[in-house]
């Protein structure tokens, strides 16, 4: 029994890892590669607003008194 669980569970994992290969496969054929690339280059990394941010900590320092 405990062998049969095991492979079972390999089965199981393998079937998952080929899942996600396939995930990764469609989802750069959609993207093209672009936005995945873009996040590895740090390109979104300075498209912060900081006057959001700024507006967030002065909300919870007002919050902490």
């Amino acid at each position: 029994m405990a062998e049969s669980a095991k492979k079972v569970a390999q089965q199981t994992v393998d079937r998952l890892e080929q899942v996600a290969e396939n995930v990764r496969k469609r989802f750069d054929k959609v993207t093209e590669g672009t936005f995945r690339d873009k996040i590895k280059e740090g390109r979104f990394a300075d498209s912060v607003d900081h006057g959001i941010d700024q507006g967030r900590r002065e909300s919870r320092s007002r919050k902490a008194r």
